[in-house]
């Protein structure tokens, strides 16, 4: 039973302007796209995809502190600036035997024949940008207190994988020699001292976030880290014993002299440089004390409750504090003349060759076992800390002084986790919610199985605003347990520790079901978790494999086989994200179910592939990668040209987690020049310039960073009126279209392609808040005055979900 189709919001179009020879100039003016704010931090000063500011290359180890005050909020760039773009320099062709655009609009800038070759922002900046805007809703006031501390976590977890991943893979390449550029033009060495600069500056608001305002705010509300010296003696008393009882006995205090190497310093952990002296007299030493990981970061001194007054107060201890405290119990008889705290990250990318190694699995653990010897990326260090034990951390680590960092307080503010999950103060959080159960899936007064709704028509379920358990989940549980169902195949990227769907799948193959789970052992930071999950499925005896040789299998589908009557019939999920009950509660996503016959073709002969010598390549409702999802969009965008060509205009909306890669991005651009109208809902990077005359001018980039994490990818394609939906797992990043197996899956069902439809009609509404992209690569939030804010579209989204409960099928 379709719904009515939601209004299109009229497209708001850009003026036209004259065209200009440099694409950073299109800042000037500023994009009618974009409201300016009310507040001052209406623009973020500190986007910096085009060009950063020029490195002070005076200070080395001591540069990072020079710049941790909070940067002063520089004036619109309407208003005078220069704009930070650099000056571009025409003269890249287009391909042989692409076609010539020609603007639809007579009145448009006259489009360029070749393509500037500024056209691409920085992949690595324009992802610090996106951590800077998850910094700005923690350093937004209107967000709940406690959310602050959460996001400012986030920024923390974000920036260590970034410097674990992308800054050691840079550093990797420099160490080669090789001459590489990317697309920017930018050298390795290039990137790598544009990211210690705005590293330095972001770190700088996050200090400066959490120490002058939220720490601050949250001791206001009787939720306070405290000192050692800050604690009365029964408390102190207290965590003495906790200090001799659970810390003591597992801290090894670790000499450095010629008799004792400087010890190995893990990735990630925290630890203690320490000076010590003999008090008769002689040199001071140094020493390293570990903080362990197996006790809590934040030792509580007393709970919060949730009665008034003081009963609802809450007291915590950072470990280190109470370590520092007792150092002259590890140093028994020696003088303690100083301590700071410094913290590591180091390189954890896996080299594994899986063309040489015949057992995966064996090859992935030995990896796993040298990963945490990789080599050091980043030191951060407190910002106390003496230039003696600074030179010595140094040297001993072999750092690049750029990419050492002060920081003013608390190191490792990821641990906020702690305080935001062990403090209950709903009050100080976001509203609590209870994921919808989908309307069709509501157990109305007959109950009905997931298969027979699903024999009725497909079912798009978006989550978490659908409740994952009552939808994706039961439709497995119900599978392993129907007798009807013959076979199960399944594909696993990242699931959660106490898995439903493993339990399921176990107990379907216990069932004597044939279970077929293709494991991804090579999801980043999920490898051995993984690796257990395909022992554990084995033994049950499911039938585990690991995909196919050099590519990731990232794809998000799952099929069941159901003997009904004298036919089998296939029921299948297609997804964006993962079988992770748990993400799923804060990861927005999309998920078709279906009975679709030609979907369940596709999917029977994409498991062919996967797990056979099947190399098809070609399928009905699906787009595969690595072979067709980059020439299937590439060859969609061109049609809306032909549409824009012969008719009023052409359209595509792409929602997707990053868009970097470069035939796509061209493809953009020259849709754009030929009239067609472009919308691009990126959550982090994007590597397209919009709004440049001549170029880009009808496409819109907005970035939503919210209470959820948006992670659907989503397709839009306007196709003279009738449009046509896909979503799926693919990114439109190399990694996703040559180095994995993604499916996309075509969505014909009109309730679905209008639940579609209204998310980007609400997400790029004027409305609705955000962050929008400009052609100098400035991100600016759009957030209305205080009297009339501008819609929230996860909140949007939230209140729909609950008013449908209600709603039950007929």
């Amino acid at each position: 039973m379709s719904e009515t189709p939601p209004p299109e919001m009229p497209r708001q179009r850009r003026s036209p302007r004259a065209p200009k020879s440099q694409a950073a100039k299109a800042a000037e003016e500023g994009s009618p796209e974009v409201t300016d704010s009310a507040q001052p931090d209406g623009a973020d000063p500190q986007s910096q995809s085009a060009r950063p500011r020029k490195r002070n290359r005076s200070g080395k180890a001591t540069r990072a502190a020079q710049g941790m005050a909070k940067p002063e909020i520089k004036a619109d760039l309407a208003a005078g600036d220069d704009p930070p773009g650099p000056e571009p320099a025409l003269g890249v062709e287009v391909e042989p035997g692409d076609r010539e655009p020609t603007p639809s609009d007579p009145d448009a800038p006259p489009m360029a024949t070749t393509l500037p070759a500024d056209r691409f922002l920085n992949r690595e900046l324009s992802w610090l940008d996106f951590n800077a805007r998850v910094l700005t809703l923690a350093e937004d006031p209107a967000t709940p207190l406690l959310e602050r501390a959460k996001f400012l976590a986030i920024f923390a977890t974000n920036l260590d994988e970034f410097y674990m991943v992308r800054v050691a893979g840079l550093k990797r390449r420099l160490q080669t020699g090789l001459p590489v550029e990317g697309p920017d033009g930018l050298s390795s060495r290039e990137q790598l001292e544009l990211i210690a600069d705005r590293t330095a500056d972001l770190m700088a608001r996050h200090a400066a976030c959490f120490t002058a305002d939220v720490e601050p705010a949250l001791a206001a509300e009787q939720i306070h880290l405290l000192r050692w010296v800050d604690l009365d003696p029964q408390e102190r008393e207290r965590l003495r014993t906790y200090f001799r009882d659970q810390i003591f006995p597992v801290l090894t205090p670790l000499a450095v002299d010629p008799a004792h190497p400087f010890p190995y310093i893990s990735g990630l952990s925290l630890n203690l440089a320490v000076v010590v002296r003999d008090p008769d007299g002689g040199p001071e030493l140094f020493a390293r004390v570990k903080v362990p990981n197996n006790v809590p970061r934040f030792v509580s001194v007393r709970p919060a409750g949730r009665g008034e007054g003081s009963a609802r107060k809450a007291q915590f201890l950072p470990v280190e504090e109470l370590i520092a405290a007792h150092l002259g119990q590890l140093f028994s008889g020696m003088q303690i003349i100083e301590h700071h705290v410094f913290r590591v990250t180091r390189n954890a990318e896996l080299e594994v060759d899986d063309d040489r190694d015949e057992d995966l699995l064996q090859a992935l653990e030995r990896e796993l076992a040298r990963r945490r010897f990789g080599p050091p990326v980043r030191l951060e260090v407190a910002s106390t800390i003496s230039d003696n034990v600074l030179e010595t951390l140094v040297r001993e680590l072999d750092m690049d002084v750029d990419h050492v960092v002060r920081v003013p307080g608390l190191l490792d503010l990821a641990r906020l986790w702690q305080l935001y999950s062990e403090t209950d103060r709903p009050d100080l959080k976001d509203r609590p919610f209870v994921p919808a159960t989908h309307p069709q899936f509501a157990e109305g007064e007959t109950p009905r199985s997931v298969f027979s709704r699903l024999r009725d028509g497909d079912i798009l379920v978006h989550h978490p605003y659908h409740s994952f358990s009552t939808s994706v989940q039961r439709f497995i549980e119900q599978a392993a347990a129907d007798p009807q169902v013959l076979a199960i195949k399944q594909t696993l990227y990242r699931t959660s520790g106490d898995s439903p769907v493993v339990d399921a799948l176990i107990a379907a193959a216990q069932a004597g079901k044939q279970v077929v789970v293709l494991v991804e052992v090579k999801a980043r930071f999920d490898e051995q978790a993984n690796i257990g999950w395909a022992r554990m499925l084995e033994r049950a005896g499911c039938h585990v494999v690991y995909g196919l040789v050099g590519l990731k299998t990232h794809t998000k589908t799952s099929m069941v086989v159901r003997q009904e009557g004298g036919q089998l019939r296939r029921y299948c999920h297609i997804g964006t994200g993962n079988y992770h009950p748990k993400t799923a509660r804060v990861y927005e996503d999309f998920g078709l179910l279906t009975a679709d016959p030609e979907v369940g073709a596709d999917l029977t002969d994409l498991f062919n592939v996967l797990t056979g010598y099947s190399r098809q390549t070609g399928y009905r409702r699906l787009l595969v990668a690595p072979h067709g999802v980059r020439s299937g969009i590439i060859e969609r965008i061109e049609r809306e040209m032909d549409h824009a060509r012969q008719g009023p205009s052409g359209l595509v909306q792409l929602k997707v987690n990053s868009i970097v890669d470069e035939e796509i991005v061209d493809a953009l651009y020259r849709a754009s020049q030929a009239g067609v109208d472009i919308d691009l809902v990126v959550r982090g990077i994007c590597t397209l310039r919009p709004g440049v005359p001549g170029l880009s001018e009808r496409i819109r980039v907005r970035s939503i960073v919210g209470r959820f994490l948006e992670h659907s990818r989503v397709l839009r394609f306007g196709n003279a009126g009738e449009d046509e939906f896909w979503i799926g797992s693919a990114d439109l990043m190399h990694r996703n279209l040559d180095r994995r197996v993604e499916a996309l899956v075509q969505v014909t069902d009109s309730t679905a392609q209008n639940e579609l439809r209204r998310v980007f009609t609400t997400a790029m509404s004027d409305q609705t808040s955000g962050f929008d992209l400009d052609a100098a690569g400035l991100w600016h939030r759009r957030v209305g005055p205080p009297e009339a804010p501008l819609e929230d579209l996860q909140e949007t989204l939230l209140r729909r979900a609950v008013s449908r409960t209600e709603q039950r099928p007929e």
